[in-house]
């Protein structure tokens, strides 16, 4: 038995007279005494249903999201009831047999209905899937990925799957932990990424591996992030950076054809770290709109306005609107937030400049930082990173409130050339800014007596102010390995425990390799237009780390922690 032949928003008046089997969701039933009207709607689309109740009166028990099967005719309509906002709506089907195959009880909200709370739009996922929404956002997250393969095998990669569970490896986030019965007080950590399995498939002599690759980070969730994730993970062998770079650019427009999307035009633009800092004051800057920051350090060395006069660093940006005074205090609690003491300001309406800074600034420096009538330049004084840190987030904030950025560009770069290690304030050390594995940059090997100025050989890719992916070159000599490891602080004895494998193999030929991990899921939300990554999984976890529709997570049971060798410090009582 065949319970159709025919989709539903796939009927045009080319196919009038043509007898059609179809199946799908009551989407809307209106009842004319005479004749019933039931709008059927499967992924494809909606088709109206014409039945005669004398003839079939199980019409009259049809509601909404009963799941029916429909055997009739197709029709075009009378020109005065086409309806132009579907695409079936020159034709109607007139329906011979009706079966009621599933019925529904009253739903908890209506589908496709964008007002319902996020929560329990999770809480009903199944409900919330059949809206125009989901069903667009997982068939185009199916189609990118298909995209995706289809380039990788086209340039000769090949699909390995590594193991899930694994070592625990410092990749920036806290690893998920999975206790191992069979040897109790052990644990497997979910792997962060394959990083190390890639590196090992080069070592291994595959040449080029990638991976649609599941991976788990015990983080905050975010718009862009979840606790687990998918990611095109890839390695390649006897490259340098601008081969990765090629692949992923190569990628990105194949999954822009595939989402029916004019591709940006290669080659991306690239920009160091440094530049990126100093003029966006973030390494994932939003070059839609401009508002970059400019530099006065030098030209406020004998300020009168000491705070400017003693920084090691002033920048500030010129925001195009003359802010109020409730404005400029907002303005002010966004940059306390992001660390800054206080907010200078110089706003400009028509000739008038109101600021209380600016009695201690001399002619010279207002005709150098004002800007013109109707905007606010607002000041960060302080060390580089804080001044990057409040004027970047300012910049976003700004960009965002005063819309600065249109909707209808895509602006992909990269953003290349970062420091290899970063000073950790609250362990004080040392640590990697990517990761332990990336090269240092030609000419930047000798790094362990002056970690803070050594290059590496990293780069991001950058989708309108998010991070899409990060990647490197990595580092294939055992002894540059090692040195790494000391400028973090392990000795030789914490080495060998932690990566004692990795520097094994390292020493039995490795070839130079390099490769890239980009997150599937926020290049399908920014594809689909998305606000955050939640919209384009099929089931997500909210910002507090459940999941609405299973209840997950749980407490277990006393007898199975125990069995795995666990006592809850929270539930004493699991002994």
């Amino acid at each position: 038995m065949s319970w159709r032949d025919a989709m539903c928003g796939e009927l045009t008046a080319s196919e009038a007279g043509r007898r059609v089997k179809l199946a799908g969701w009551a989407n809307a039933r209106r009842d004319h005494g005479g004749l019933v009207f039931i709008d059927l709607r499967d992924h494809t689309g909606v088709v109206q249903l014409v039945v005669r109740p004398e003839t079939l009166p199980v019409a009259h028990d049809v509601r909404n999201e009963f799941v029916l099967q429909a055997e009739g005719d197709v029709v075009k309509r009378a020109p005065e009831a086409v309806n132009p906002n579907i695409a079936t709506g020159e034709v109607e089907v007139q329906v011979e047999t009706l079966r009621i195959l599933s019925r529904s009880e009253p739903l908890p909200f209506q589908i496709g209905d964008e007002s319902v709370d996020e929560v329990l739009r999770l809480r009903y996922r199944y409900l919330d899937m059949r809206s125009d929404r989901m069903q667009r956002n997982l068939r185009l997250n199916h189609s990118i990925i298909n995209a995706i393969r289809r380039t990788m095998d086209d340039l000769g990669f090949v699909d390995v799957w590594t193991p899930s569970m694994t070592k625990g490896t410092p990749e920036g986030a806290r690893d998920f932990l999975v206790p191992v019965r069979l040897q109790p007080g052990t644990f497997y950590a979910l792997a962060q990424s394959p990083q190390l399995f890639k590196q090992l498939c080069m070592i291994g002599g595959l040449d080029r591996y990638y991976q649609i690759a599941t991976c788990w980070r015990d983080e905050d969730l975010r718009a862009d992030r979840q606790f687990e994730f998918r990611q095109l993970d890839l390695e390649m062998s006897f490259v340098e950076r601008e081969d990765v770079l090629d692949v992923l650019e190569r990628c990105m427009v194949a999954s822009f054809e595939a989402a029916g999307r004019k591709p940006p035009a290669r080659p991306f633009a690239r920009m160091s770290y440094a530049e990126a800092m100093a003029r966006y004051g973030t390494d994932k800057p939003d070059l839609r709109f401009g508002l970059e920051i400019e530099d006065a350090t030098e030209r406020t060395r004998g300020s009168q306005f000491g705070v400017f006069a003693n920084a090691p660093v002033v920048r500030y940006l010129v925001a195009p609107r003359a802010f109020s005074r409730s404005e400029l205090d907002r303005l002010e609690e966004i940059a306390k937030e992001w660390g800054a003491k206080g907010l200078a300001y110089l706003v400009r309406d028509g000739d008038e400049i109101r600021s209380p800074i600016a009695k201690f600034l001399s002619e010279e420096e207002l005709a150098a930082f004002a800007g013109g009538s109707g905007t606010t330049t607002l000041f960060a004084a302080g060390d580089e990173a804080l001044v990057a840190r409040v004027l970047g987030g300012l910049r976003t904030h700004l960009g965002r409130e005063l819309e600065l950025a249109r909707d209808d560009v895509d602006v992909l770069h990269w953003v290349v050339d970062f420091p290899l290690f970063e000073w950790d304030e609250d362990n004080a050390r040392w640590t990697f800014m990517h990761h332990p594995f990336t090269a240092p940059m030609a000419g930047h090997e000798e790094f362990e007596d002056d970690p803070g100025s050594a290059l590496s050989q990293h780069y991001d890719l950058i989708w309108n102010g998010w991070e899409l992916g990060s990647g490197s070159v990595r580092i294939h000599d055992a002894a540059v390995q090692q040195a790494v490891f000391r400028v973090m602080g392990l000795g030789e004895e914490e080495q060998q425990a932690k990566f004692g494998f990795l520097l094994d193999a390292l020493k039995m030929g490795a070839p130079p390799h390099g490769g890239f991990a980009a997150g599937i899921d926020r290049v399908v939300a920014l594809m689909a237009g998305e606000p955050d990554i939640r919209q384009v999984i099929a089931f997500p976890k909210v910002a507090s780390g459940s999941d609405p529709l299973t209840g997950a997570p749980t407490t277990m049971p006393d007898g199975v922690l125990r069995e795995l060798g666990i006592r809850s410090i929270v539930n004493p009582k699991a002994e």
